[in-house]
């Protein structure tokens, strides 16, 4: 990093003890300036409309807006703004969607110094800056089978979407949430988003009835 200018980066951590931290290990690596700091999701989006920062270092579990969320926000309306996340969580309830919202670095908080270097050096030369361990995972995953799930039909019953339908047919499967979600490898909240508006929209009141109106309409076939 020492061929071009210090990369000016935001620190996003709900604790404050965390993100002071993180601050003070950044002040001691070359070619990094910390510009800002943020505590939530809504404090990071002000503060790169006001700095204007390369890198966002984003924590995922945070109130008011999570670090998914504040991710899509950033990439959306600061396009010249890239984000690491930098979290405690490597599983894919977490990986997944922060990668899908934007997100072209992903560390875990044991990383070293020469780690978030390397992963802000990344980012910014347009390569993903992973952890080796988060490599793996994804290696992993994109190895296992995958899951082909029947098309949704053309016109969904309620005003359905396809999505809706997905998560559906994935309950009637038997599948809890926390399942629904590394299958469609998005986050448990979206999941309980999905199932709360097609709930409403077929008048449903719990997971039995949802079934039923399932088979009902031909959505899922009953076992045996």
């Amino acid at each position: 990093m020492t061929t071009r200018r210090a990369a000016r980066v935001v620190v996003a951590d709900d604790q404050t003890v965390v993100r002071e931290g993180i601050v003070m290990l950044l002040g001691l690596l070359p070619g990094i300036e910390v510009v800002g700091s943020a505590a939530d999701g809504e404090e990071a989006i002000r503060r790169v409309a006001e700095l204007a920062p390369d890198v966002v270092l984003m924590d995922l579990r945070m109130p008011r807006c999570d670090g998914v969320e504040a991710t899509r926000r950033i990439r959306a309306e600061h396009p010249g703004t890239q984000v690491v996340v930098l979290t405690t969580y490597a599983e894919d309830d977490s990986l997944f969607p922060a990668l899908q919202a934007g997100a072209r670095g992903y560390l875990t908080k044991d990383a070293d110094g020469d780690e978030i270097v390397r992963a802000i050096d990344g980012v910014l030369s347009g390569e993903a800056g992973l952890s080796p361990k988060i490599q793996r995972r994804l290696l992993e995953r994109f190895a296992e089978p995958v899951r082909n799930l029947p098309e949704p039909p053309d016109e969904a019953p309620d005003g359905l979407t396809a999505r809706e339908v997905e998560v559906l047919r994935l309950i009637a499967e038997g599948q809890a949430n926390p399942e629904i979600a590394r299958t469609l490898h998005v986050s448990t909240a979206t999941v309980k988003t999905h199932i709360n508006n097609l709930f409403a929209k077929a008048g449903l009141r719990d997971r039995a009835q949802a079934i039923h109106y399932a088979y009902r309409h031909g959505l899922a076939q009953p076992p045996g």
